[in-house]
């Protein structure tokens, strides 16, 4: 009798979760996240484009300036569960982001963060790094040279190895002066640093 009772709960919880909505990404043909917005908003599907601001320099000299999303090939959506197929069926949307088949839903305090810190503060995209993970040191004296990315403390190293001597050195660097060696393609995350 216990058993059925649990399986009844859980049945009842799948069903509630069909009905409540949340946040998920939806994964975009790229250079289409604007244009996926104008399709949102006339099908009436609650939305998030965070975009950022960049002055750029064309070829003849001319700057200008552009607004671009902060997270290239996503664009958030707020829907239940069940509803997830109106999602899809829009032009341009590839899959909403997840494990497996089932997509996977972004806390909801994240996302408000997210909405409040496009409106308040200067923010820009970043190379998504993995403490363990090999990095390039992009300025200074070591520019170009490749190592492990490792966490001591609250500040960021990157170990380098001169293998013929078989030693190695550990140099701190800040966030903006590494990239990954191997990008990661299709990065979920909404945080700049995790941890492997």
């Amino acid at each position: 009798m216990q058993v059925k009772s649990l399986d009844s709960r859980l049945v009842h919880l799948e069903q509630a979760q069909d009905f409540d909505s949340r946040w998920y990404a939806a994964y975009t043909t790229p250079r289409h996240e604007k244009r996926l917005a104008e399709h949102f908003d006339a099908r009436r599907i609650e939305h998030f484009l965070p975009l950022y601001h960049v002055q750029r320099r064309w070829k003849d000299g001319s700057k200008v300036s552009l607004e671009l999303p902060l997270f290239p090939n996503y664009i958030f959506v707020r829907i239940a569960r069940r509803d997830r197929v109106r999602v899809l069926e829009v032009p341009g949307v590839l899959y909403i982001a997840g494990s497996g088949r089932e997509p996977t839903p972004l806390p909801d305090d994240e996302i408000e963060a997210l909405r409040r810190g496009v409106a308040l503060w200067k923010i820009e995209p970043h190379y998504y790094l993995v403490v363990g993970e090999k990095a390039c040191i992009t300025t200074g004296p070591f520019a170009g040279m490749q190592g492990v990315l490792i966490r001591k403390k609250n500040n960021l190293r990157v170990v380098l190895t001169l293998p013929l001597i078989m030693q190695s050195v550990a140099v701190e660097v800040d966030a903006h002066d590494v990239v990954p060696v191997d990008p990661v393609r299709f990065p979920v995350a909404l945080s700049s640093v995790a941890t492997a």
